[in-house]
């Protein structure tokens, strides 16, 4: 008689710990400490990596410039970054990211402050005589009309919100910033134009991660969402997802904006729950909400985090924002628009959407302090 097979089941990736910390800080170190500090990990066993055009001798690198300056530390991730830097699209850091252990990776990338005001970090690049884009992560179908359209992820490659601050002290605080119309290439993944998804070094980490229920945020369902579509009054949190105005709010941090018109404060915010938090950003005539994020304590080579919070799109909807595209792809929902931006026309005034969340009123009357009739 046959004796039964024993089927064996994959097993599950463990379920990521959860953290709340206060923002990073950069390290108290000078330049020259910080490179002699990375060029003893590579000494040490580490090993450099890079997905461009310098794949094959990633060292060469730190021979064009690209030498660390400045060091960030968040749960067992260290970010090194070199001096500022410009193109003709970005303003950007060339980095790495390095994971624990003496003979851990260190991979390069590229840190670039998007149009949103938030700090990302580049997946791939397409450049042709057609196309000049940024990848921007993971990718996912949305409907169109009657069609479906595959479109980017974009806040997948949002860094944590821990350390949003510590880019920008560090970019404000630099005073000479060089042009560098090759870095992209020479540090990213070139990619077909037609590509929009990032390759596997930026996906498989989240894919893993979700493979373990226990890592999705609320099973994978919207934290946020609108009873009717396009109508703001109608937004609704899952039990315990909203922000919590009157005992979360961690910190609050400002910074400078020329596309606001003046300082541009940020604030922390817990979930009620305390499984997620949340970025609101308070402008002289604008508050908007950045996606938020798990408080995950698991990081990508990429620097990112590999568990998403799901939301509806329309509530994290920036102040500015592209509307009247010829693609037919507004980010402002349907007869909210206001007027065009001064100095760019492609982007308009999201205020008569924003202004009408409830979640935005009670964030100014009750974190702001603000009296406002309702």
């Amino acid at each position: 008689m046959a004796m039964p097979r024993r089927i064996r089941r994959p097993s599950l990736p463990p379920p990521i710990p959860q953290r709340v910390v206060a923002s990073a800080a950069p390290a108290p170190l000078t330049p020259r400490s910080v490179a002699r500090e990375f060029a003893a990990r590579l000494t040490h066993g580490a090993s450099l990596r890079c997905d461009g055009a310098l794949a094959a001798r990633p060292a060469r690198l730190l021979d064009l410039g690209y030498v660390p300056r400045y060091r960030i530390d968040l749960f067992d991730t260290t970010y090194y970054l070199s001096g500022a830097r410009q193109n003709e699209d970005l303003r950007f850091f060339v980095g790495y990211v390095a994971s624990p252990g003496p003979r851990a990776h260190v991979y390069a990338r590229i840190f670039y402050k998007d149009v949103s005001l938030i700090w990302r970090a580049a997946s791939h690049f397409a450049r042709s005589a057609e196309e000049n884009w940024i990848g921007k992560g993971d990718s996912r179908v949305i409907r169109a009309g009657r069609d479906h359209l595959e479109v980017s992820h974009e806040s997948t490659t949002d860094l944590p919100l821990e350390l949003q601050d510590s880019f920008e002290r560090i970019n404000r605080a630099t005073k000479l910033v060089r042009y560098d119309p090759d870095a992209v290439e020479r540090v990213l993944r070139h990619a077909p134009d037609h590509r929009i998804q990032a390759y596997a070094s930026f996906t498989a980490p989240r894919r893993r991660a979700r493979a373990n229920p226990a890592n999705l945020v609320n099973g994978g369902r919207p934290v946020a969402t609108f009873a009717r579509p396009g109508d703001p009054r109608s937004l609704r949190f899952a039990r315990g997802f909203a922000p919590d105005f009157a005992r979360g709010v961690l910190e609050q941090t400002v910074f400078e904006s020329s596309l606001y018109g003046g300082p541009v404060r940020r604030f922390r915010i817990l979930s009620r729950n305390r499984r997620i938090q949340y970025l609101f950003m308070a402008a002289p005539r604008h508050v908007w909400i950045v996606p938020p994020q798990a408080t995950t304590t698991e990081l990508s080579s990429f620097g990112v985090r590999t568990v998403d919070v799901p939301v509806d799109d329309d509530l994290c909807v920036p102040g500015w924002e592209y509307h009247g595209a010829a693609d037919d792809l507004d980010q402002i929902p349907h007869g909210f628009a206001g007027e065009r931006h001064p100095k760019d026309p492609s982007r308009s005034d999201a205020s008569p959407w924003l202004e009408r969340l409830p979640v935005i009123r009670d964030f100014r009357r009750i974190v702001l302090r603000e009296r406002r009739s309702q």
